[in-house]
C-alpha cells in the first residue's frame, strides 16, 4: 500500500474510459488501500479535497474512495442512475488540476448513484448538493471526463488564492 503519484491535466489517460471492476480480489483491496493512503496524504498536503477516483493514480478501473468527516464511502463501477432536472452553479477543483485553479460549471442538484461497495454488494444511494456535485465530478473520471470539458466561458476560470480570498470561508 502507498502514496501514488496523481496524474496530472494533460495526461492523455485522464480522458479514458475505465474498466468494470469484475473481481473483488486482494488487487482491488490494494487499489482502495491506495486510494485511502493518497487522499489522505493530499488532505493533508493540500488541506483540501475530499475523494479521489482509480484513474487519477494510473488504476484505470471504477473505483472511487471518499473520506470527510470521519464518513468513509467506497463505490466501485458507480453509475448514475437519476438526475435531477435542477442545476447549479459550482466552482469545481481537482488534484489533477494540483487544485492550482477553479472552474466554475453547472452541475446537478441531486443524483442517483448505483455502485457496489468493497465486497460486491449493491447499493443505490441518493447524493444532494455538495456531495451531488463531488460524485458527478469523482464518476466523470471514470468516464474520461474532466471539470474542464464542462467549461462554456473561459472568464470562469480562478486561481486557487483568488477562490480562497472569495470564498472558502464565505
Amino acid at each position: 500500500m502507498a502514496i501514488r503519484e496523481v496524474l496530472m491535466i494533460g495526461n492523455p489517460k485522464l480522458w479514458e474510459e475505465s474498466a468494470n471492476i469484475t473481481n473483488f480480489d486482494n488487487q482491488l483491496k490494494e487499489v482502495v488501500q491506495d486510494l485511502k493512503d493518497t487522499l489522505s496524504y493530499l488532505q493533508k498536503e493540500k488541506n483540501i479535497g475530499r475523494a479521489l477516483a482509480a484513474p487519477q493514480i494510473d488504476y484505470l478501473k471504477k473505483v472511487i474512495y471518499y473520506n470527510s468527516n470521519g464518513e468513509e464511502i467506497i463505490m466501485v463501477n458507480p453509475k448514475i442512475i437519476w438526475k435531477s432536472e435542477e442545476m447549479f452553479d459550482v466552482w469545481d477543483s481537482c488534484f489533477s488540476f494540483d487544485v492550482a485553479f477553479f472552474v466554475n460549471i453547472k452541475r446537478h442538484k441531486k443524483i442517483k448513484v448505483k455502485y457496489q461497495n468493497e465486497n460486491g454488494k449493491e447499493v443505490v444511494k441518493e447524493f444532494n448538493d455538495d456531495l451531488s456535485e463531488l460524485f458527478q465530478h469523482e464518476i466523470d473520471h471514470l468516464y474520461g471526463k474532466l471539470a474542464t470539458d464542462y467549461l462554456v466561458d473561459n472568464k470562469k476560470i480562478i486561481m486557487r488564492s483568488e477562490w480562497e480570498s472569495r470564498y472558502r470561508f464565505a
